[in-house]
């Protein structure tokens, strides 16, 4: 037996399936930039980028991702899905520059007879006739068998009869979804084997639903069950529980079952950041890998154990995904924890010094409060009377005024180092021209470099009472360096300003 590795095909449809999430939409220049960045960044084989046939804007934003794939020597990465409608899907695809098309034909009998009311003879030469008109266009066809998964439940035969009539046609794939994600990983296995099987010169791909939580499982299944091809989404975005996440996926594929992809593991947090932010579905924090919780260690025992030859840590490490390990600070902490935290910014305390604070990081704890890092300064400030971190920096105070068809306005008095300054300014809103006033501050009147806001964050308790504090988290870049600051006050733009004044004593340090 070879060494060399088995490799697996990752056709991803975040453009297509994954815009049929609800309430997701891209507009054209957003499709162009995901397709760069699956194609470019994470090296996907292959993008699913639309339904033919949905609207001009759609039309328009499938021609500008081929006119870019076409300059890049892609384009036959590029797919189309597709519809059993003559000439009219194969006519629009080629029109908008794609060459290849991903045929829906109808993959169990119950949908075959009932949606088009057609015989399974009718429809096989339909499909046909889709196939060969393609070929004439000289564009390349990949089927799907929509609903495979009942029709393998259901009926077999349906499906083989489908395969025998179009296993002799140009079609280079065939496409198994589970349309409906009812399937659990033995029945997967035991149906695409049977495919494999039978039709062993064909190259299979594996289309996985995530009604029951089972979408990346499924796929462990198919691709085990010989499989060529395995169909992701971007941070799982699909229709009801949406699809298999690529980065679930890719994981899985290389840890568990020591396959290849072409995936580079390194961008898959920054993509899935930037469909997060282009979908407005926001990533849950303890989704694996891409998630803002899961290389973050809680319980300080494992923390311990991270000190003791890496004692609690998987092959998940968190640099293979461009992320960096991470040690909460609350109740459970316990003093390993601080420590880890503390020589990221490069502190040290003595052990009397930690009792006190993991008291006091626990007390915080058992009131929910959230302790960051970034917190770590003010809290040895405040429980050691050491003033660790000086609050060089100090408020005086402020006045912001909102008038209705008037820009907001910001007057701010500042301390710094002992010396007072004033400075007004306007802005799009109430934060944002305080900012522009501190920003006159420091770079008009100081001279000195003011770090760029590149990420701002507002969330507030469950019950949505209206005098809910408000905590706002906002993520600074600042000479090559990204760190954030937390602000928690009733009020959302006193809260952001809390955050900014805490930045600015964290400069005055750094």
């Amino acid at each position: 037996m070879g060494t060399e590795r088995r490799k697996i095909e990752i056709m991803d449809t975040t453009l297509r399936d994954g815009e049929q999430t609800s309430g997701v939409s891209f507009v054209s220049h957003e499709k162009l930039m995901i397709a760069r960045l699956l194609l470019e960044e994470l090296r996907v084989d292959r993008i699913e980028v639309a339904s033919a046939r949905v609207s001009n804007g759609e039309f328009d934003g499938v021609k500008m991702i081929c006119d870019w794939a076409a300059r890049r020597d892609m384009l036959q990465k590029v797919e189309v899905l597709g519809f059993v409608d003559g000439k009219a899907s194969v006519d629009w695809i080629r029109a908008a520059g794609c060459c290849v098309l991903n045929l829906l034909c109808k993959g169990s009998e119950k949908h075959c007879r009932q949606q088009l009311m057609k015989t399974p003879e009718a429809h096989i030469e339909d499909i046909k006739e889709v196939i060969a008109y393609a070929d004439e266009m000289n564009i390349d066809v990949n089927l799907y068998l929509e609903d495979w998964s009942n029709g393998m439940k259901n009926s077999p035969e349906y499906i083989y009869t489908l395969m025998n009539a179009l296993k002799d046609t140009s079609v280079k794939r065939f496409m198994l979804p589970d349309t409906l994600g009812i399937l659990n990983p033995m029945e997967v296995a035991t149906f695409v084997r049977d495919m494999v099987e039978r039709y062993p010169d064909k190259h299979f791909d594996f289309h996985s639903h995530n009604d029951y939580d089972l979408a990346v499982s499924n796929a462990f299944a198919a691709t085990l069950s010989g499989v060529k091809g395995l169909h992701t989404t971007i941070n799982g975005l699909g229709e009801r529980a949406g699809n298999a996440p690529l980065a679930s996926v890719q994981a899985m594929l290389k840890d568990q079952l020591a396959i290849e992809t072409n995936i580079e593991e390194s961008r898959l947090n920054d993509v899935s950041r930037v469909v997060e932010s282009y979908s407005g579905i926001i990533i849950p924090a303890n989704k694996p890998i891409v998630g803002e919780n899961v290389f973050t260690q809680v319980a300080g025992v494992h923390a311990d154990g991270d000190n003791k030859s890496n004692l609690y840590c998987n092959d998940l490490l968190p640099e293979r995904f461009g992320r960096k390990r991470e040690y909460a600070l609350g109740k459970t902490s316990g003093k390993a924890n601080i420590r880890k935290n503390l020589e990221d910014l490069g502190l040290n305390l003595d052990e009397e010094s930690m009792r006190k604070i993991t008291e006091r990081i626990i007390e915080l704890g058992d009131k929910k409060e959230l302790v960051t890092q970034e917190d770590l300064p003010y809290i040895i400030s405040d429980v050691l009377k050491n003033r660790a971190v000086a609050e060089k920096v100090k408020l005086k105070s402020y006045f912001v005024t909102l008038a209705h068809r008037l820009r907001p306005m910001a007057t701010l008095s500042i301390e710094i180092d002992g010396q007072l300054y004033e400075e007004s300014s306007s802005g799009d809103g109430q934060y944002d021209a305080f900012v522009r006033a501190l920003r006159k501050i420091y770079k008009v009147t100081l001279g000195r470099t003011f770090p760029m806001l590149i990420n701002y964050a507002v969330t507030i308790p469950p019950g949505g009472r209206t005098d809910a504090f408000v905590q706002t988290v906002i993520t600074w870049s600042y000479e090559g360096k990204v760190f954030r600051t937390r602000g928690l006050d009733a009020d959302q733009t006193e809260a952001a300003i809390k955050a900014t004044i805490k930045m600015l004593n964290l400069l005055e340090d750094y």
